[in-house]
């Protein structure tokens, strides 16, 4: 029965998914046409929104661009790929493969989602490369379906962000309705959250793994094709080569960034921020790295996988712009339409669970957990306090939803995507089957949150 259901996926996707740029034109025009009749504004108000909205995710989309460029760097140190190389020999069957390539995947994307997506790509080429009779796209498939728990661990944007008081007093993007920080301890690191990442980490891979189809259906990829020569440098023969040969000064940094680490936690908990992560995989990749001249090769390499972040990241936050563009006269935004929709029919207890479903479907438009951040939680905290739910379990259902819809939101798919060679169209309909999976298990989850005001 899964494997006809998948199968279904696979064909519909595979027949209707346009490649993410067209995708993402094709959101800028619904939300367009949309807007205008839900917030009673005109063509040239919409054009206005989106214009003036293009490029207000340059920072953000710069931590974003260097979380994939410093995870993919790090993961292409030697001692990283030994570890992929020897993860990669233990499976001896392909459903094996797609158990192992999902459960790593898993938790790399909770420490860190841009490691995850590559760590979990790079191993899924590893397994693809020494087992026969994998079929490549679920491989693929499952490698980037761990990328559903990333937004409920540790670089999480949605509970780092809520760690932090800006300028004015007040946790950024709360309506001004949170003056007091929301620690990890009660977001990422809470029982319930905890719970949810577990469940999704039990049954997540044993789905995957009941989808491999059938011999006669399995597309598999010569083994040829995946392998990668690595470049030895040569022996430094003048000064400047012997400088970017150094370990001495790859250390002098790594020691700097340690010694700066400790100060900041022992100064602030453990509290990390999107800086702070982006920090700990600089001076791991350099350590591990060795000679600075590798490091920047590595860096080099990376960055070809953020080209898709680079292109699309200002039409999302144009579209971004369309989502909260307001009225002049009312000051009603789209997202604040659909956002308000949910509130008027929740509860202390149905909340929680609505706040997921509607962070589901901002993400179609705007696929970044700091723009829906931005976009939801000016809205959502402070209904949310007005009904008695804790700041915690409103900013999670809001990150729970940003991650869910990933599975079937191409954009940030690009970078496993190019690692494989794939395109979208390729793994999106195994990854519906997650989205029903996570949807059930997620929602579930709300309930009873809701229902004991956890």
């Amino acid at each position: 029965m899964l494997k006809k259901l998948s199968n279904g996926c696979v064909a519909l996707v595979q027949r209707y998914l346009p490649d993410p740029f067209i995708f993402c034109i094709i959101l800028t025009i619904v939300v367009f046409i949309a807007a205008m009749p839900l917030t009673s504004q005109g063509p040239m108000d919409m054009v206005i929104h989106w214009g003036s909205g293009v490029w207000n995710l340059l920072a953000f989309s710069m931590q974003m661009a260097l979380v994939l460029v410093l995870g993919t760097a790090f993961a292409s140190a030697k001692p990283v790929k030994k570890g992929i190389r020897y993860i990669a020999s233990y499976p001896k069957t392909p459903a094996a493969a797609i158990y192992v390539v999902t459960f790593v995947s898993l938790v790399a994307c909770w420490l860190n989602w841009g490691f995850g997506l590559v760590i979990g790509a790079l191993l899924a080429k590893e397994v693809a490369r020494q087992l026969q009779g994998v079929d490549y796209r679920l491989l693929i498939a499952s490698a980037y379906t761990g990328f559903v728990v990333w937004h409920a661990g540790a670089s999480g944007s949605i509970p780092l962000s809520m760690g932090a008081l800006g300028e004015d007093g007040f946790v950024a993007n709360t309506g001004q309705a949170l003056s007091e920080i929301v620690s990890t301890s009660d977001t990422i690191f809470s029982g319930w959250n905890l719970i949810f990442c577990a469940l999704v980490l039990i049954t997540l891979p044993i789905v995957n793994m009941k989808m491999h189809p059938d011999p006669a259906h399995t597309i598999t990829v010569d083994p040829k094709l995946l392998i990668e020569e690595e470049e030895e440098l040569p022996a430094p023969t003048t000064p400047a080569q012997k400088l970017e040969q150094s370990a001495i000064l790859s250390y002098v940094i790594v020691a700097c960034g340690v010694v700066y680490l400790v100060y900041y936690f022992a100064n602030n908990g453990f509290n990390l921020s999107l800086d702070i992560v982006n920090l700990i995989f600089l001076i791991l990749g350099i350590a591990f790295h060795v000679k600075p001249i590798n490091y920047v090769n590595a860096i080099t390499d990376a960055a070809r996988g953020s080209a898709g972040i680079i292109l699309q990241f200002p039409f999302y936050a144009g579209i971004m712009g369309m989502m909260v563009g307001a009225n002049a006269i009312t000051g009603e935004t789209l997202a604040g339409v659909i956002s308000q929709g949910f509130v008027s029919i929740s509860n202390q207890v149905t909340f929680p669970v609505f706040t997921f479903l509607s962070a589901g479907i901002v993400n179609f438009f705007v696929p970044s957990g700091g723009g829906q951040w931005a976009v939801q939680g000016p809205i959502m905290m402070p209904a949310g306090l007005a009904l008695g739910v804790k700041p915690a379990i409103t900013g999670m259902a809001i990150a729970w939803g940003d991650a869910w819809t990933n599975m079937i939101q191409p954009f940030w798919a690009l970078p496993a995507l190019g690692i494989a060679g794939l395109s979208a169209r390729d793994i999106m309909g195994y990854c519906l089957i997650c989205l029903f999976l996570v949807g059930v298990i997620v929602c579930g989850g709300f309930i009873v949150v809701g229902l004991l005001g956890i």
